[in-house]
């Protein structure tokens, strides 16, 4: 499914998120403080841009993610004049977010950014993000959410299954992929219970931070 839409990624980010998804990222790598002499990888990096950001930051970077066509657009992307920090990142690789191509306990931070959501073992990810970290490690979730307030619930709702999707398939030309969206957040489970699920996989310390009302949500921890 990422295959089909990778082309057109980046433009339908922005525009179904109204930019919104820029400063959602932008916030992680602030939260994240100074990140010089730091090694993070960024799990289901996509097309780079948080990876660019946390390299921005001043972290030596490695992107991961499971599909090839998504990943050929990071490296491009670093490669554009005004790509300040790209210098950072260390490498683009292939691999699966279940099974990090990296030794135990070898990075101080872990990223993924709208890509638990899409792992077919939430759990056993939670642990192979824990597993890479270094004892003190941090771990940061960005993943989308649904409203609690229930009028702007009931709006964000309208839109995330009826407008977005024809939006969607109306630009990228594959309308169910913006289908899938909106059913898979309506099947995630909510911040405090994502929270317990973060904790049962080793970590303290879980923070939530409510962003745009909760079409987002940022989930931080500590590896034991």
């Amino acid at each position: 499914m990422f295959a089909r839409i990778a082309g057109r990624y980046d433009f339908l980010n922005r525009t179904l998120s109204g930019g919104m998804d820029v400063l959602w990222r932008r916030k992680v790598v602030r939260d994240l403080g100074p990140l010089a002499g730091c090694t993070a990888v960024d799990v289901a990096c996509g097309t780079g841009d948080l990876a660019l950001g946390l390299a921005r930051g001043g972290a030596r970077v490695l992107g991961v993610d499971f599909t090839h066509e998504m990943l050929a657009h990071a490296p491009r992307k670093a490669a554009q004049p005004g790509a300040v920090g790209a210098g950072q990142v260390v490498g683009w690789v292939q691999g699966d977010g279940l099974h990090l191509p990296l030794p135990d306990g070898s990075v101080d931070v872990v990223t993924i950014a709208f890509g638990l959501r899409n792992v077919a073992d939430r759990g056993a990810c939670l642990q192979e993000l824990g597993r890479v970290l270094r004892p003190g490690g941090r771990l940061v979730i960005l993943e989308c959410g649904l409203p609690r307030n229930r009028a702007l619930g009931a709006i964000y709702r309208g839109y995330f299954t009826r407008v977005l999707p024809v939006l969607g398939g109306w630009v990228s030309g594959d309308r169910s992929a913006y289908e899938y969206l909106p059913a898979s957040v309506l099947a995630w489970p909510g911040p405090d219970a994502l929270a317990r699920e973060v904790e049962a996989a080793g970590f303290r310390g879980v923070s939530i931070a409510t962003l745009s009302g909760g079409a987002a949500y940022i989930h931080a921890a500590t590896r034991v």
